[in-house]
């Protein structure tokens, strides 16, 4: 797949340099940049949900008992 991608002249020299200070084409930085955004947003909403859920809960256990629950032991 090819997308395009529309930069300043400015923007494309940094880029460019960046990526080959990282020892990668501009496309592995863009794609990685890209994917690590997805990753960042993704882990996010996955931190709220949890928070909320512990709002909701806030049973903890420790190790032992989280083994002896799980019959670990």
């Amino acid at each position: 797949m090819t997308i395009s991608l529309r930069l300043s002249d400015e923007d494309e020299k940094l880029f460019k340099s960046y990526a080959k200070s990282n020892r990668m084409t501009l496309s592995e930085f863009i794609r990685n940049t890209v994917l690590e955004r997805i990753e960042d947003e993704y882990d996010l909403k996955v931190y709220r949900e949890a928070v909320d859920d512990f709002k909701k809960d806030s049973t903890t256990y420790t190790l032992d008992e989280m083994k002896e629950r799980l019959g670990l032991e």
